[in-house]
């Protein structure tokens, strides 16, 4: 009993050591825009895809070389004649110079850089749909957090003053003992019931400081950092399913990240079909050399300088049928999607039809939850005052207690269970980034 007193007054000045800011549900948005770990890396991926999607990585612009060089000799060479007579030249000494810009543009591809360019464009909206996608997981599962918190702070204060009751019902049992009013057995059944309620506080403030570090760590946060959250919240009082099923087929993102790829895979067939066509390049270029030359050569200096250019035209009439493949793989492709799509629209549909009849029954058991704990509140109130008179026994008070935490412990389950059911179906419609909180 002495330990429990203890951990109790270590636990509540602990708990006075810590600063405790009150952490609204808008600024747990914002911190999990700004922190969570996931959507930083959504966000780096679209920076990578928008770099993708530039002009600089779609063979649009030409290509620009420089070479240049410098290169010496030192030759003895010894050459015959037809008629015998033997020349010989020493250590002849040569020194070049050479430089040369060149251009390459490829002027006709079949039109592939230009469907690859809109597909790196539809590329990088799909990676902004994708970032959408974690950043809606990462807020379902801070609010999942969120609540756990508010669920566990709500229990947190019912169970301490259960605890307050069960010590002063102690205390009344100790007065009473002394005078000879009650038994020692009664005494013992109050001590016993003080010692459970520790427990249960202590091991309600554990659950709480875990939620507490789990959200923090969601959030982006030092994980030991203290806060208390709102336990308030509202309920959309009606959803209605043709205008939820409507909503999430023009703005649910794994819809609309379906369709990107079908796109994508469009432009995959008109770029294999564009290897069908000839590809014409331009090629140019503007050099000089010039050599110097020791008195063993003919000439002291040679100099040349001037501008190349062509142009090339490739067609490859056969490739052996690789071409052909890669087109047909790409239909067959563009079938699955089709048929991923139908898969995923009924998927949303049943999904938000369960989703619906998840949010209603907690809809309806949170109301009889808290009819509920006004009936047990009623029923403790009167059972207190029959106890204080010695009309009921400690048990059946007790009883009433615990039928009372019981009550409002299974209400705060249910506000919190509706609620999370609502952000599901706010989800699936697509609304989730678009709610007030």
């Amino acid at each position: 009993m002495k330990q429990i007193k203890c951990t109790l007054i270590l636990l509540f000045f602990v708990s006075l050591g810590y600063s405790q800011n009150q952490l609204t549900k808008k600024e747990a948005v914002n911190l999990t825009l700004e922190n969570n770990y996931g959507i930083l890396i959504a966000k780096n991926n679209i920076k990578i895809a928008e770099n993708n999607s530039s002009v600089f990585n779609t063979g649009f612009l030409p290509k620009v070389t420089a070479s240049s060089g410098i290169n010496y000799s030192n030759t003895s060479s010894e050459l015959t004649s037809q008629s015998g007579t033997v020349t010989n030249t020493d250590n002849a000494e040569a020194t070049s110079y050479s430089g040369a810009i060149g251009l390459n543009y490829t002027l006709f591809d079949g039109f592939g850089r230009a469907y690859n360019y809109k597909k790196l464009k539809e590329s990088h909206n799909l990676s902004e749909l994708e970032a959408k996608a974690i950043i809606e997981n990462s807020l379902l599962q801070v609010f999942s957090l969120y609540y756990e918190v508010a669920r566990l702070s709500e229990d947190t204060k019912n169970i301490s003053e259960s605890l307050a009751i069960s010590k002063q019902r102690l205390k009344r049992a100790n007065y009473a003992f002394d005078y000879g009013q009650t038994t020692k057995l009664q005494l013992l059944n109050a001590e016993v019931d003080v010692n459970n309620d520790s427990i249960r506080y202590i091991n309600i403030q554990r659950l709480l400081a875990n939620s507490k570090r789990d959200l923090n760590l969601s959030l982006g946060r030092n994980v030991t950092t203290d806060f208390n959250v709102d336990t308030n919240v509202t309920f959309n009082s009606l959803f209605d399913f043709n205008t939820i099923l409507e909503k999430a087929k023009a703005y649910n993102v794994e819809i609309q990240k379906l369709d990107k790829s079908i796109i994508l895979n469009d432009f995959d067939i008109k770029i294999n079909k564009s290897d069908l066509l000839p590809t014409l390049n331009l090629t140019s270029s503007y050099g000089f050399s010039k050599y110097d030359n020791d008195a063993t050569f003919t000439y002291a200096d040679q100099l040349s300088k001037g501008l190349t250019a062509g142009v090339s035209l490739n067609w490859n009439i056969f490739d052996g049928g690789t071409t052909k493949t890669r087109i047909d793989n790409s239909k067959i492709v563009a079938d699955n999607l089709q048929i991923q799509k139908e898969q995923i629209n009924n998927s949303i549909e049943r999904s938000i039809a369960n989703a619906l009849e998840v949010y209603n029954n907690a809809i309806f058991i949170l109301q009889a939850e808290e009819k509920n704990v006004e009936t047990n509140l009623r029923n403790f109130s009167r059972t207190e005052e029959q106890y204080k008179l010695g009309q009921i026994t400690s048990i059946e008070f007790r009883q009433a207690q615990i039928n009372l935490l019981n009550a409002q412990s299974s209400l705060n389950q249910a506000k919190y269970d509706a609620k999370n059911a609502e952000l599901i179906i706010l989800q699936l419609s697509g609304d989730l980034l678009n709610v007030e909180f």
